[in-house]
């Protein structure tokens, strides 16, 4: 299964889905109009092997909310991406068994091999 958690309205998104080959059989979820589930989430989090993993420390909230200031903790990780889905390292793509995140350069070149 491949799947791609996105945002429609982000810049970076778009410019990395462009580059990838996206098939038919690829779902895409804008994580604003459908909200990510605890299921969901928690899949991810197995295969990046943390929620921790899976924030994003660049969130306008997350300075916002003291978050910055604060020592978080696994679960709190958890509960803020669910709360709020800016929270939520983008695009993450899931390929089979294995997890891409973020918009780092090593990670979007090991994402286009994923998907060639």
């Amino acid at each position: 299964m491949k799947k791609i958690y996105h945002l429609g309205n982000c810049s970076t998104c778009k410019r990395i889905l462009s580059e990838i080959k996206i098939d038919k059989d690829v779902v895409l979820q804008d994580i604003k109009e459908e909200k990510i589930t605890a299921e969901q989430l928690a899949e991810m989090a197995q295969l990046a092997g943390s929620y921790e993993k899976l924030f994003s420390r660049v969130a306008m909230k997350y300075r916002i909310l003291g978050l910055d200031k604060m020592e978080l903790k696994e679960n709190d990780y958890k509960n803020y991406i669910l709360e709020e889905y800016t929270f939520l390292k983008r695009p993450a793509i899931i390929s089979e068994d294995k997890i891409f995140i973020g918009s780092t350069k090593s990670t979007i070149e090991a994402l286009k091999k994923a998907f060639k």
